[in-house]
């Protein structure tokens, strides 16, 4: 394997690589600035059937994925002996969110490993265990962690240099410097009876910058207030 490096432990192998498999991601796969696993849990389920799940201790609706299938998966992904930095991770609706700034932390790793949990969720001792980290990707439940993991990957490789081709592309969008991400306009110079605003075409570059950092603030104030409230807290000047 090259460059950035994503195994994906799944029921559902044939899942992937999907929506990872086109557009400027899946030229960057095939150019190997990353690479993707795909490895099936069921490869470590018991018995004829291949059964990775019980039911919960203690009674309730559905199944949970047992400790030992999942702890035999993610030991096939991080063999003992190996130089193995990445992150063993959880997509999980209890997680911590997933924010830029942890997205960020990934790219400039080496990559990662990523559990795709079903059924009820996963029994806790193998969290524990092997040291999994937990990240959701917002306060809602899907019906698996693929597409949190597709997600995930998509957030981090879009980081890693020669992706996007400019640089520049990245640093100024939401969640960059912790506001959202200015307006955007381009042609025609009027839509429906709507201009540009003028000072977009001004080619004043410092009234440009102005007019663009007052809109994020003003729509993070407006749609995100929590994000506004972590961004004043940080221009506060230091105090001892």
């Amino acid at each position: 394997m090259t460059g950035w490096q994503a195994t994906v432990l799944t029921l559902f192998p044939e899942m992937f690589p999907g929506p990872l498999g086109v557009s400027l991601l899946g030229k960057a796969l095939a150019n190997n600035l990353w690479s993707l696993e795909v490895r099936d849990i069921r490869d470590h389920g018991l018995g004829k059937h291949r059964s990775v799940d019980d039911t919960p201790a203690g009674g309730g609706p559905g199944m949970v994925m047992r400790a030992d299938v999942a702890a035999a998966a993610i030991d096939a992904a991080r063999p003992q002996g190996k130089d193995e930095r990445r992150p063993v991770i959880y997509l999980s609706p209890r997680g911590l969110p997933l924010t830029q700034a942890r997205v960020r932390a990934l790219s400039q790793g080496p990559g990662a490993v990523l559990l795709c949990g079903r059924f009820e969720g996963l029994d806790e001792r193998v969290i524990a265990a092997r040291g999994v980290e937990e990240i959701s990707l917002g306060d809602f439940v899907l019906a698996g962690g693929e597409i949190a993991a597709m997600a995930l990957i998509e957030a981090s490789v879009r980081l890693l240099p020669g992706v996007l081709g400019a640089a520049a592309s990245t640093q100024e969008e939401s969640f960059a410097a912790g506001l959202l991400e200015y307006p955007h306009f381009t042609r025609p110079q009027e839509f429906e009876g709507v201009p540009i605003p003028d000072v977009l075409t001004s080619g004043n570059h410092s009234e440009i910058s102005k007019w663009r950092q007052a809109r994020a603030e003003a729509l993070t104030r407006a749609v995100r207030p929590d994000l506004w409230a972590l961004h004043e807290k940080r221009s506060l000047p230091y105090e001892k």
